[in-house]
């Protein structure tokens, strides 16, 4: 029997430094059972380093963040009003760990809030008010007027959940299994982490997209301004801000978690002038709900990266 053929990644490293350290994040990332792509640009010299930047890959709730854009757009255009008041039922809401999702009563929130909860504690429940009033197919279709052809949503939040109590019932624990085994047989049988059927992109997609958002080539300025604000509040700092904690720099970004995903996109900027966007998309390849050894494999990703990428 031959030996299963080992995954050789594709990097991209604009000068020799740049691929040696592409070549040393997939190093580490493999060395703890970690599969996935990683870009990071400097977004005013577009020097850039990773690997494996066109794989597509479910989002989990990465995809908030695109789909923040096109609601706030809708918002700058007068389309919707961010005071709008929005009533979640927790009877009918989705499911989800914090904000509205982990209520137990109905509230009433204005949309503008509704992107806050979404994006600073990323709110499921949030999310799915919000795709009640830009459906998904309306919030895709602009993002393709946009340009942006590597990122697609497709679906609710609450779907990721329909599909894995589909394969598992209330068996989280198999759910992941399942993720696992599917991981290396190449068959999906919880559809939304198939990428043919989920909310999903790419490392570059995701990197060209925080580009033209920071440099107010897309949608609207007022819409990509308040990105920038909503991104810079959020709550979890454990994977690419965890190794750039400083007074000199700021961090935006968005984090993705569904059973064996754990992901973050994002910008550093420094007080230097640097500014550098990032993307991991990472899939374990073990049974853990919690892997914080990967989540710092991810933290040292973006400090190095950062590092090598920065002018000053």
């Amino acid at each position: 029997m031959s030996a299963a053929a080992v995954h050789r990644p594709a990097y991209t490293g604009d000068r020799g430094a740049l691929l040696d350290v592409a070549e040393a994040i997939a190093a580490d990332w493999a060395a703890l059972g970690v599969h996935g792509s990683f870009l990071a640009r400097n977004l005013d010299t577009g020097e850039q380093l990773g690997f494996d930047v066109d794989e597509s890959t479910p989002l989990a709730s990465v995809a908030k963040v695109p789909l923040a854009l096109v609601v706030l757009d809708r918002v700058a255009s007068g389309e919707l009003d961010p005071a709008h008041p929005v009533t979640v039922d927790p009877g009918t809401s989705s499911v989800g760990p914090t904000g509205l999702a982990a209520f137990r009563h109905p509230a009433t929130v204005a949309v503008g809030d509704l992107l806050l909860l979404m994006l600073s504690v990323s709110d499921n429940a949030a999310a799915d008010a919000l795709l009640d009033l830009v459906p998904a197919a309306e919030a895709d279709a602009r993002l393709r007027a946009w340009g942006c052809d590597g990122l697609r949503v497709r679906h609710r939040m609450n779907h990721l959940y329909e599909c894995a109590a589909g394969a598992a019932g209330n068996d989280f624990s198999l759910a992941l299994e399942l993720a696992l085994r599917d991981e290396r047989t190449g068959r999906h049988t919880i559809e939304t982490l198939d990428p043919a059927h989920a909310n999903a992109g790419s490392a570059s997609a995701l990197v060209e997209l925080l580009q033209r958002v920071w440099r107010d080539e897309i949608a609207s300025p007022p819409a990509t301004a308040e990105l920038r604000r909503l991104m810079g509040l959020q709550v979890f700092t454990h994977r690419l801000a965890s190794e750039l904690r400083a007074d000199t720099l700021r961090w935006s970004g968005k984090t993705g978690t569904f059973l064996h995903l754990r992901h973050e996109i994002g910008v550093v900027e420094a007080d230097s002038g640097d500014r550098v966007a990032m993307a991991a998309l990472t899939r374990a390849e073990r049974r853990a709900a919690l892997a914080p050894d990967i989540d710092l494999a991810i933290g040292v990703a973006g400090r190095d990266a950062f590092e090598a990428l920065r002018c000053g």
